[in-house]
């Protein structure tokens, strides 16, 4: 069967800094048709921000394609920040962009954290939401977040990568690596945040796609992304996610078991194992879930995009 590439690149219609707190600044764009269906796009991290690729999963000529960076990333400000960042700021975020652009219900399509974020936000607003594409379920809880950062996980599938990525934090401290780099991503000096930042970001390079892509992974190591996206993911890891339980996703995923949902996950994915799109599909009614069999965590692997296209192609003949 032919795999289904990505839509032409478009411009946007126009963009905009929407001030959601006394802190944060959320830059959100708009593009496709304006009088299309609605679908909001949920950047991964948290922390690493959009860019205009995200507008090219879905036909603009049905689609009106919302885009925004969340607090700390991309072309939001300040960059970075962690005051005031957590998840329930950003689903009231996108609350507030919804009825800044004065729609009353949209398609909501994330990919890795970006699917945690789609969820959270349908636990909360589930009357908001026409459907769900989500890509590389990532379900937040602790032994998903230590699967990535701590011993004992992926750094038995990516050994070499792993060792660079400790290299940075004491032996003393390496019992918990995560509180080691939160200590030095949030440092008072600079150079020690951008040391952590660089190599934290690195090794989740190292981690996305199913075969080695130098190019991406270089694109990790750019500061100002490494920064935020290290910052920020660090800050939220030793949070919690902001929630109340460990198992969030799991447990309060009946109120929007109904909602039309599509997931799409690689199958060697070792960023957010498999076995989590698994369980979700299970717990859901209304969901279908595509494993696809040469595909690791990136969203840009052929098969992933195939299935992401096909899946708002199927969302626009249903929403039509």
């Amino acid at each position: 069967m032919e795999l289904r590439t990505l839509y032409p690149e478009i411009e946007v219609n126009f963009s905009k800094k929407l001030k959601v707190d006394a802190v944060h600044d959320i830059y959100y764009e708009e593009s496709g048709n304006p009088k299309g269906v609605p679908v909001v796009f949920l950047h991964g991290g948290p922390g690493c921000g959009s860019s205009p690729t995200c507008r090219r999963y879905f036909d603009p000529e049905f689609y009106r394609i919302i885009v925004f960076d969340q607090r700390g990333s991309g072309k939001s400000t300040p960059h970075a920040c962690l005051e005031n960042n957590d998840t329930w700021s950003i689903v009231d975020d996108m609350e507030k962009i919804r009825k800044d652009v004065g729609v009353d219900q949209w398609l909501v399509f994330g990919g890795s954290w970006g699917s945690t974020l789609a969820m959270c936000y349908a636990i909360k607003h589930p009357d908001r939401v026409l459907g769900l594409v989500l890509r590389g379920i990532f379900l937040g809880r602790r032994e998903d977040i230590e699967w990535i950062y701590e011993v004992g996980g992926a750094s038995n599938i990516k050994p070499e990568s792993f060792e660079r990525y400790v290299s940075i934090v004491s032996k003393e401290d390496r019992d918990n690596i995560i509180s080691a780099y939160y200590k030095k991503l949030t440092s008072d000096d600079y150079e020690t945040r951008k040391q952590a930042a660089k190599e934290w970001s690195m090794w989740e390079g190292s981690l996305v796609t199913l075969l080695p892509d130098p190019n991406l992974e270089d694109s990790f190591g750019n500061i100002d992304f490494a920064i935020s996206m290290a910052t920020i993911e660090c800050h939220f890891w030793m949070n919690n996610m902001f929630w109340e339980v460990d198992n969030f996703i799991l447990e309060n995923c009946h109120k929007f078991k109904d909602i039309p949902t599509v997931i799409v996950h690689g199958r060697y994915d070792i960023d957010c194992r498999v076995i989590g799109a698994y369980m979700l599909h299970k717990k859901l009614n209304n969901s279908k879930l595509h494993i696809v069999e040469d595909a690791g965590h990136s969203s840009g692997e052929p098969g992933i995009v195939s299935e992401l296209v096909k899946a708002t192609d199927n969302f626009r003949e249903i929403l039509r």
